[in-house]
């Protein structure tokens, strides 16, 4: 007798806006190459604005790969040759006009271990948005670093401490600093990759609050191991296997009514 096959209980995010007519991000064709090692084959994604995008899929299937190609984080990957066409409102991300600096100010990054600079809290805070000129004056600044670390949820926690190094914070607390240096430069986009793998259960919960909270300023996409994260945080969800995005949809069809056998047996546990 055949044993049913069961999914695993996840609370799904259920809010899911309509789709623009226009993605905000969109990759057609995406290989990427490490030497003569294809690591990604045909990537066709479209990010939509102010959603929660998730990529998952098991170690190894490109999902990373895929989230440096977004801010031309592989340009400074020896070997690394990335083909097909990325486009940020239209426009090619990888045309040599574009200067990566620029895109990367508007593509913001956090990593899966928190590395706030070895600077006072007020200095991570404040770098980007003195090296970018954004703000010059230093009442400017304080303005910007305060209200990056309220966005980031820190604020009241280190209001006091601002002198301090980034350094000495919990580690939960380094992440929140490194999402509020993120968005000090006020980017269109910001990309996580895996920022919670390093953080206890009660940290997790605190950054996957506020990347709903930031939901409503930013475009956001995260790679994610945890499929319970995925389903709690994100509004669509994107699975790779092997180099391949078999499958991308609305994130409570990917994990309740997946089109792809793969799919259903990475959510079941069949694959992974």
């Amino acid at each position: 007798m055949a044993v049913a096959e069961t999914m695993p209980t996840v609370e799904i995010a259920v809010e899911t806006p309509q789709l623009n007519d226009a993605p905000k991000l969109s990759a057609r064709s995406v290989d990427v190459f490490y030497g003569d090692k294809q690591a990604l084959f045909q990537i066709d994604l479209d990010i939509y604005e102010r959603q929660v995008t998730s990529l998952i899929g098991p170690s190894g299937c490109g999902k990373s790969t895929f989230l440096r190609c977004l801010n031309r984080m592989n340009d400074i990957i020896d070997g690394c040759r990335v083909a097909g066409r990325i486009t940020l409102d239209n426009q090619d991300i990888y045309d040599s006009a574009l200067d990566p600096v620029l895109l990367r100010a508007r593509v913001g990054m956090v990593f899966q271990k928190p590395n706030p600079f070895p600077k006072s809290i007020y200095d991570n805070v404040a770098y980007g948005p003195r090296i970018h000129g954004i703000a010059t004056a230093k009442q400017d600044i304080d303005e910007i670093v305060e209200t990056s670390l309220e966005k980031a949820g820190l604020w009241d926690e280190v209001r006091d401490r601002l002198a301090e190094p980034g350094t000495g914070l919990s580690g939960g607390q380094q992440q929140r600093l490194c999402i509020a240096r993120a968005i000090a430069i006020n980017p269109e986009i910001i990309l996580m990759d895996e920022p919670c793998s390093a953080l206890d259960p009660i940290a997790t919960a605190r950054i996957e609050e506020l990347i709903d909270e930031l939901r409503e300023s930013f475009t956001i996409i995260i790679v994610t191991h945890s499929m319970q994260q995925a389903a709690r945080v994100s509004q669509r969800t994107a699975f790779f296997h092997l180099g391949k995005m078999v499958e991308v949809g609305e994130t409570e069809k990917i994990f309740t009514n997946p089109t792809d056998e793969r799919t259903q047996h990475y959510i079941t546990g069949r694959i992974g």
